[in-house]
């Protein structure tokens, strides 16, 4: 899907890292948000307090749940989760854009 139909977005921007991350959020009519962002080349630390579907729209990244497990390498249409309550990393290696799905439980 490359648009999103009759949707809000909030006008101000989720700004982290020194503005390293940024993202706008989208709401449709049913209530579900969505954000669709940017990540700037770096490494950065996420907590979640919901579980969230990410998908990787255009760039080059590497995610980990853990600093002991292994990157994994995620670039153009390539997805993935992360429960809620919990904290991931990821390594934007280029400019990398994204869109975050908060999952309902």
């Amino acid at each position: 899907m490359s648009t999103f139909d009759d949707v809000s977005v909030v006008i101000e921007a989720n700004i982290y890292f020194d503005g390293k991350v940024t993202s706008r959020t989208i709401i449709f009519p049913d209530g579900s948000k969505k954000t669709l962002g940017i990540l700037l080349p770096g490494e950065y630390h996420f907590n979640t307090e919901a579980p969230e579907h990410m998908l990787i729209t255009q760039g080059m990244a590497e995610y980990r749940w853990d600093k002991n497990d292994d990157w994994k390498k995620v670039g153009d249409g390539d997805e993935f989760n992360v429960p809620g309550q919990s904290s991931f990393d990821i390594r934007a290696l280029e400019v990398t854009d994204y869109c975050c799905s908060f999952i309902e439980d």
